[in-house]
């Protein structure tokens, strides 16, 4: 058993795209043509870090209760964790990006980590070895 995506809603593809490839290196794994339930038009996008299994579905919000979980997708909490390798080189090269951190670096037991905000607003974990 495995998880293959997760789903962010985001207000806007094309922006959501440029924040996870762009700042966050990720690779766009997935970007189609597609349709609603009701036959509206729609993309399948998704991103997902390199050399990741599960991937990130970015879905537009479509109608008021989805813009409303935009940046709210876990009641406010960090609800994301993105680990890598090499904790400094990643946080500096998401500052430089524009990537908000909203903590500063700090090491814990578990090894070092800052919160930033998605494109979206949703808080993740930056994690990496202490």
């Amino acid at each position: 058993m495995r998880m293959g995506l997760v789903t962010i809603v985001v207000d806007d593809y094309d922006e959501a795209i440029g924040f996870f490839v762009g700042a966050l290196g990720f690779e766009l794994v997935e970007d189609s043509p597609s349709l609603t339930n009701d036959g509206r038009p729609k993309r399948w996008v998704v991103v997902r870090p390199p050399g990741a299994e599960t991937g990130v579905l970015l879905a537009r919000a479509d109608g008021e209760r989805q813009a409303g979980a935009v940046g709210n997708q876990v009641a406010g909490r960090v609800g994301f964790f993105l680990q890598v390798d090499d904790f400094d080189a990643a946080y500096e090269r998401m500052t430089a990006a524009g990537v908000e951190f909203v903590t500063s670096p700090r090491t814990e037991e578990y090894g070092r980590v800052a919160v930033f905000l998605d494109i979206a607003g949703n808080r993740w974990d930056l994690l990496g070895p202490a």
